[in-house]
């Protein structure tokens, strides 16, 4: 059904129509930008929520690494941003597929409204001057035709007046028949006129009308047509990014059934874990007995000097009950960590040092072929330009290679000092071989802080401090006089400190990286080595801090 044909005489309400049809077109595009704008907004919320739950950049992040559901949390949320990036990809889609094209179509379309109607008001404006002309001319016709009947009339009146001369007559009669000429005249413009004016109101309701509304037509319908495309894009633009959303989803799905409960349980043994066993049984004290003392025995004569001077090792150890009061990061040998932890953070410690060694080796190895390049082709670059930085590297390299090997001292020391319940009976045994008279005496006072509270024994392993090795101790009271000796020891070496140590705790020396001491007792095994500064003094220090040079004979006895 066409609109040339069956609606030639509806011009203004067809403009309306197609005007109201662009106005649509407009509404629709404000739609579409409407849901891209929430696109956005809501991609940028996910976004930020996503943000805000990742784990902070600190040592808190790597602890809850190690669990299956923060795992799974952590891999949720990325999945999250992930499904934000989609709804910003539909956002992008609706606005270069939907509002930009309907924007840049609207323009044209409104250009071709113009150009139609404006066509049309040009044809109707031509047939309407066509009109009037005719009238114009129908007019004149009718007015010619009036006065060539008066004029006949005057003529006759005059003739058959006796009394009018015959020029007046005459006059009359030339009058008479001018104006039938122009009536005549008249009649054959007008007549004409009237065809022409036929001919061109037929071409125009038939022709030149049909073919601009026809045009107008063709223009709605391809609007229309138009909007239909982009409301298929619109689903479209959505139905792509199912799939990642889909897979996004199937990831969290995934995450979430990765979470192993008995795992995360066994993981919270491995990071609070400390290596200790538990204490042991507590020694009944029969205070209804006479206590008969030794001479050695002087825990309850001087309480003060038995807790002063720690005594060996003990199966009376409390460790749930003591309280770690280094809550910063602490000395880098981890010594003020439980054993199980202390060796944990060390093997951590060396299997980042032989990565970092990795790296500096395969660049060494890098440079090294760059320079072997340079050396046959010495116009791609001076081979002496590498040497720097291969010093650089090797050095770099010297220096982790030591770190590793202080590490693996320190590991070795924990690893052969970590309780096993073997090695716990066995050492219970001596000690209650050495102390059979002394333990059911002071175990209450050797467990008990001066407030009541139950303290940590100090002794070698147990004692949380800030160097590598334990205090040499002994359960004899001999030991813990030898310093009060006057008799001076003589030496049976030299050591050259490797390491700086401050020895703040009693029996110790402080020592600087670099100095040279006098070795007088040799390491016996607990990790100490007895050095003299001068004559007055004298102390121990790790035999790991130290490199020691014993003479001839010292080795040879």
């Amino acid at each position: 059904m066409s609109w040339g044909s069956e609606l030639w005489d509806q011009f203004d309400n067809l403009e309306k129509h197609t005007q109201w049809g662009i106005e649509f077109v407009e509404k629709y595009t404000k739609f579409v930008k409407e849901r891209s704008e929430i696109e956005t907004s809501y991609a940028k919320q996910i976004r930020n929520l996503s943000k805000k739950y990742q784990p902070k950049k600190n040592s808190r992040e790597e602890e809850e690494s190690k669990y299956t559901f923060c795992r799974a949390f952590l891999t949720s949320l990325n999945e999250l941003n992930d499904y934000a990036g989609q709804h910003e990809v539909i956002a992008e889609n609706l606005t270069s597929q939907i509002i930009s094209e309907l924007s840049r179509y609207m323009q044209e379309l409104k250009a071709e409204r113009k150009s139609h109607f404006h066509d049309g008001r040009k044809a109707q404006q031509h047939i309407e001057s066509s009109w009037k002309q005719l009238e114009s001319c129908k007019r004149r016709f009718e007015r010619d035709c009036k006065e060539a009947d008066r004029a006949q009339q005057y003529f006759e009146k005059m003739d058959a007046d006796i009394n009018v001369t015959k020029a007046d007559v005459e006059k009359a009669r030339q009058q008479a028949q001018m104006r039938h000429q122009m009536a005549a005249d008249s009649k054959s413009d007008y007549s004409s006129y009237l065809q022409k004016f036929n001919q061109e109101q037929n071409d125009h309701y038939y022709t030149i009308i049909p073919n601009i509304f026809q045009k107008l037509q063709d223009m709605e319908e391809k609007r229309i047509e138009r909007i239909g495309v982009c409301m298929k894009t619109f689903a479209d633009v959505d139905r792509q990014v199912l799939p990642i959303v889909g897979k996004c989803l199937d990831e969290m799905t995934k995450a979430a059934e990765s979470i192993e409960p008995k795992t995360d349980s066994k993981q919270v043994v491995e990071s609070y874990k400390s290596g200790f066993e538990p204490p042991g049984d507590v020694e009944f004290e029969d205070y209804g007995q006479p206590m008969k003392r030794t001479a050695s025995d002087t825990s309850l004569s001087n309480p003060r000097e038995g807790k002063e001077k720690p005594t060996g090792k003990t199966k009376g150890k409390l460790w749930p009950f003591i309280k770690n009061k280094n809550k910063g990061s602490g000395p880098e040998d981890f010594s003020h960590l439980p054993p199980e932890q202390r060796r944990k953070k060390l093997q951590g410690k060396l299997d980042e040092l032989n990565k970092d060694i990795q790296k500096e080796m395969d660049q060494r190895d890098a440079l090294t072929k760059m320079k072997d390049v340079y050396v046959k082709n010495p116009q791609m670059g001076d081979p002496a330009s590498v040497d720097p930085r291969l010093l650089e590297i090797g050095q770099n390299i010297e220096k982790l290679q030591f770190e590793v090997q202080k590490f693996e001292g320190w590991l070795a020391e924990v690893e052969e000092r970590m309780p096993s319940k073997s090695d716990t009976h066995r050492r219970s045994g001596i000690y209650e071989t050495q102390n059979n008279t002394t333990v059911s005496n002071n175990c209450a006072q050797d467990r008990e802080s001066p407030d009541g509270s139950y303290t940590e024994e100090q002794n070698s392993e147990t004692q949380v401090k800030a160097n590598t090795h334990p205090i040499p101790t002994s359960s004899t009271p001999e030991f813990d006089d030898e310093f009060d000796d006057e008799e001076t020891l003589p030496t049976i070496g030299t050591c050259k400190a490797l390491y700086p140590f401050e020895g703040h705790n009693e029996g110790t020396i402080s020592v600087a990286e670099g100095e040279l001491l006098y070795v007088i007792e040799e390491d016996k095994g607990d990790g100490w080595t007895r050095v003299r500064r001068n004559e007055d003094e004298e102390g121990y220090v790790p035999t790991s801090y130290v490199e020691v040079f014993l003479e001839t004979n010292a080795k040879d006895s």
